[in-house]
């Protein structure tokens, strides 16, 4: 008698943001307290749950309670591991994260460039709190689930609105809308279209970090390099160059006017913190497209944002600092 393969596992990990928020009404969606319900309890909310995992076994996490936009090393740090445990499993098929919007298109890059998953790691996330009349965030976790149980396609995928956005390109584009994300013109990688899972196309995801995750994990956050961003713009100076270089900055990322361009006193400030051993990168302020051509002084990220260039510029820095070892 062949014996049936049992379905893979789905784990969902809580981390706070919107989707666990609360607000003393229902007609609120800005005054809103994130990070009040746990994971167990966004779960519990979720009608044909049943139906959605299919008979798939699930284990539930909270590995942090916050609003996102105080996300920080420490609990990416952990975040990472738990991720890392949990898709190491054999009888684990994906992870869901529950995640806050403000700063999910960094974390999501963050762990697609530590962990480089070969299951589906997704991110969702909501726009109204979980009291709101339409809450959005028991639909997103949904299409997640969705996606988890879909078989999947490695990597990391963040969901939300019927889209699924890849790590790489995926970008907050507004402050309050429902559609909060886009991937600019790459478009989405798919979109759950009632209950199903409906792929634009092969995704490939080109990984820039060479980061060996067990020797990364034993390195504390407040040693990782210093990366900060810097945003070139009209009537610029260099001050802030300066006050970084002398703070100990290992790594600027500059986000540039236009097509990889730098105010002159700012490039002059670039010019002195390369000398003493800064690592400058660019990357530029337009939502869609990326540099063009190989005109630039230093180096450009190849179309990743200003805030995943800082990742990979820290990433990549520390890399550098494990072999060195």
């Amino acid at each position: 008698m062949v014996e049936t393969k049992k379905p893979g596992k789905i784990v969902i990990l809580g981390t706070g943001g919107t989707i666990a928020g609360t607000a003393s009404q229902a007609s609120d969606h800005v005054g809103y307290t994130a990070a009040q319900l746990g994971v167990e309890q966004l779960m519990a909310a979720l009608p044909g749950l049943t139906q959605v995992l299919s008979g798939r076994p699930f284990a539930l996490e909270q590995v942090a309670q916050l609003d996102s936009k105080d996300m920080d090393g420490v609990t990416w740090h952990l975040l990472a591991a738990r991720c890392h445990f949990w898709l190491s499993q054999d009888d684990v098929q994906s992870v869901v994260v529950t995640h806050g919007t403000d700063t999910l298109e960094e974390t999501a890059w963050f762990l697609h460039e530590v962990l480089q998953p070969s299951k589906s790691l997704i991110l969702t996330c909501a726009m109204r709190p979980a009291t709101a009349l339409a809450a959005d965030g028991p639909q997103n976790l949904m299409d997640a689930l969705t996606l988890a149980c879909d078989g999947g396609r490695a990597g990391t995928w963040v969901v939300c609105a019927g889209q699924i956005h890849s790590a790489r390109q995926v970008q907050k584009v507004h402050p309050y809308r429902l559609d909060a994300f886009s991937s600019g013109e790459a478009g989405p990688a798919a979109w759950v279209e009632a209950g199903r899972v409906r792929w634009a196309g092969k995704s490939v995801e080109r990984h820039l970090a060479e980061v060996s995750l067990p020797t990364f994990l034993q390195i504390l956050p407040l040693e990782w390099p210093v990366v900060e961003v810097l945003l070139s713009h009209a009537g610029a100076s260099r001050r802030r160059v300066d006050a970084l270089v002398a703070s100990g900055v290992d790594g600027l990322v500059v986000a540039c006017t236009g097509n990889g361009t730098v105010h002159h006193a700012i490039e002059e400030g670039l010019l002195d913190a390369e000398k003493q051993g800064v690592r400058i990168r660019l990357s530029t302020r337009c939502l869609t497209g990326q540099i063009v051509g190989d005109a630039t002084r230093w180096p450009d990220v190849e179309g990743l944002s200003p805030v995943k260039a800082r990742i990979s510029l820290m990433l990549e820095l520390l890399s550098e600092r494990m072999k060195a070892v």
